[in-house]
């Protein structure tokens, strides 16, 4: 019975969380257009102790303000619009509040706040918030739209006017003048009225069996709305009443299906150097009523019109050469999906080519290589092979990611001679060695210009590996963060993050930088990595940092065993539950009988 209470003190508890966590109301602002809002957004720190935060202000699926540390970023729609309100806390609003200004009418909507703790597991709790802000739609009757600045020298002004529209309408600039801050003498103006429309439809792509709704706004004073679809008239609405409604709004179910292949070509296409090849390829819609956008493409790119003839669907390729063999798609698209056909072709009497165009740059204590791939396969790999000049052992680096041809040799030593070569092969271990290079890294500061008396002093400053870099897991991905150097803080001119896969030295993903962090998105579970920070000076001077572990756990099993402990739980509180209940009502005592 002890039992029994436990668990549903426990079960109320969580539930009781979870309704507190959820049940909080959305905030709604209106503001006319010109005017500004304040959000407010308090920022709810773990057991009220400021910690290093993210701050996110996401609007539909994208983020429009962002603060981290100093740094801000803001999206372009709203750049000299949107600031983090001065003296929030003086004011009587929280630290992550921010300041609207100019609004316009494409700003309604709605707004979240979320706040981020890159160094806290788990890194957010429920300090964010949802806003919408809606446009007084009455104060739109004079406003002129913020281009109008730019047109204020040609004397001309339309006028959008929602209610009660008038033909003609006699302005005086003063008032906009003050209003705008312009530096020029008020005068009157005469302003013809227009109608137009003020948000025209826009292309949407919808599945069979959904409802799709389009939005137009048309302004003005006697307007008639036509709708047509294909050139055919499918509706029509006249402004009898000379009041017309901002907002019409019409349900069409208009149906697309992906399109489907009729004709595919083969995998696989041999032949000769000097003949001819036709490919076929042909698709239409699901319905069978359109026939899709088809395109070829070769090796990923967009396929070249030298010796090439694309004939409805089919593809040509005349006098074949030897730069012609590879993976070549067939992509037929329309506003519903692409679907892509794959095939490979071989030029017979050519033999394998390696690895071409070797290059190099070094630093003191790295090289890194670039190459072009010599022949495209599925499945190639690469290895790098490198050794000093003047010893004979080859040492190796495999590139675990196909896609990448681009590696760096680390942990050199500086002002050394060393030899690079790449190594292709495919799924069946067949491949050759490109061409060897051969370069020297950098020496140090102090090896160069010995005899010299006199250093500049940013010859002798030393900049310093990037300090304290830590991953946490977020909502987003893996955010990888980190310190600038101590030494040579205003040497550096981007930061390299590298992150490699396994016990052994398998480069897995690598991204640039001048942040002082980067969110790597995806990673496979059950797998361990290892991070690592390389800051590079205005003088190609590399500083590595120290590696860091991350073991990705398996979410999913976890998440499933978890499931089925709290499922088990459940289940034996409800079988005690009912055996207490049974007990009570059916095993009485025999006196009581």
């Amino acid at each position: 019975f002890r039992y029994v209470i436990s668990l549903s003190l426990v079960f109320s508890a969580c539930c009781y969380s979870l309704m507190l966590e959820e049940d909080k109301e959305p905030n709604y602002y209106t503001a006319g257009v010109g005017e500004y809002a304040v959000f407010n957004c308090d920022l709810d720190f773990p057991h009220e102790t400021p910690i290093p935060y993210i701050l996110q202000w996401n609007r539909d699926t994208g983020t429009v303000f962002s603060w981290y540390d100093g740094h801000v970023t803001v999206d372009n729609r709203y750049k000299g619009r949107i600031h983090l309100l001065d003296d929030a806390g003086h004011r009587g609003y929280g630290q992550g509040s921010i300041n609207l200004t100019n609004i316009r009418e494409s700003d309604q909507g709605w707004y979240e706040c979320r706040v981020i703790f890159p160094n806290r597991t788990p890194n957010s709790r429920n300090n964010g918030t949802w806003f919408h802000l809606a446009i007084d739609e009455m104060q739109m009757t004079n406003w002129l739209p913020h281009a109008v600045i730019s047109l204020i020298q040609k004397l001309i002004f339309k006028k959008y006017t929602i209610y009660n529209p008038l033909p003609l309408t006699n302005l005086n600039l003063d008032r906009l003048v003050k209003s705008f801050n312009l530096g020029v003498s008020p005068f009157p103006t005469t302003v013809a009225g227009e109608t137009l429309l003020a948000i025209p439809p826009v292309n949407k792509t919808a599945m069979e069996g959904d409802t799709i709704m389009f939005e137009c706004v048309a302004k003005g004073e006697g307007t008639i709305v036509n709708w047509f679809r294909e050139g055919i008239s499918i509706l029509e609405i006249q402004n009898i009443l000379s009041k017309f409604v901002e907002f019409q709004k019409y349900n069409m179910k208009i149906v697309q299906r992906p399109p489907m292949f009729t004709v595919t070509p083969q995998h696989l296409y041999m032949r000769k150097l000097g003949e001819t090849l036709e490919i076929p390829c042909d698709a239409r819609d699901g319905d069978d009523s359109h026939r899709p956008t088809i395109m070829w493409y070769k090796d990923g790119t967009p396929l070249s019109l030298e010796r090439t003839v694309v004939i409805g669907g089919n593809l040509t390729i005349e006098r074949i050469q030897e730069h012609d063999r590879g993976l070549y798609q067939c992509a037929a698209s329309n506003e519903a999906a692409t679907v892509v056909a794959d095939t490979e072709l071989m030029v017979l009497n050519v033999p394998p080519r390696a690895p071409y165009n070797l290059s190099a740059n070094s630093s003191k204590n790295a090289v890194t290589l670039t190459w072009i791939p010599g022949y495209v396969r599925p499945k190639m790999e690469y290895s790098v092979w490198y050794r000093p000049t003047d010893t004979s052992e080859w040492r190796t680096m495999k590139i675990l990611s196909r896609k990448i041809t681009e590696a760096t040799v680390n942990n050199l030593n500086s002002g050394r001679e060393y030899e690079f070569m790449v190594l292709s092969q495919d799924k069946h271990g067949d491949g050759m060695f490109s061409k060897a290079l051969r370069i020297f890294t950098q020496p140090n500061a102090i090896d160069e210009n010995s005899a010299s008396e006199y250093r500049s002093q940013q010859d002798t400053e030393i900049m310093g590996p990037p300090r304290n870099v830590r991953v946490q897991a977020t909502v987003e991905g893996y955010l990888v963060t980190w310190e600038s150097p101590d030494l040579g803080k205003n040497l550096v001119r981007l930061y390299t993050v590298r992150w490699y896969r396994g016990p052994s030295e398998h480069l897995y993903g690598r991204a640039e930088t001048t942040d002082t962090y980067y969110l790597v998105k995806t990673l496979e579970e059950e797998s361990f990595y290892t991070f690592e920070v390389a800051a590079m000076s205005i003088t190609d001077d590399v500083a590595t940092s120290e590696r860091v572990s991350l073991e990705v756990p398996a979410y999913r099993r976890n998440r499933a065993i978890s499931m089925g402990i709290v499922a088990g739980i459940g289940f034996l509180a409800a079988a005690l539950a009912a055996v207490w209940w049974a007990r009570k009502r059916f095993c009485q005592p025999t006196n009581e009988k």
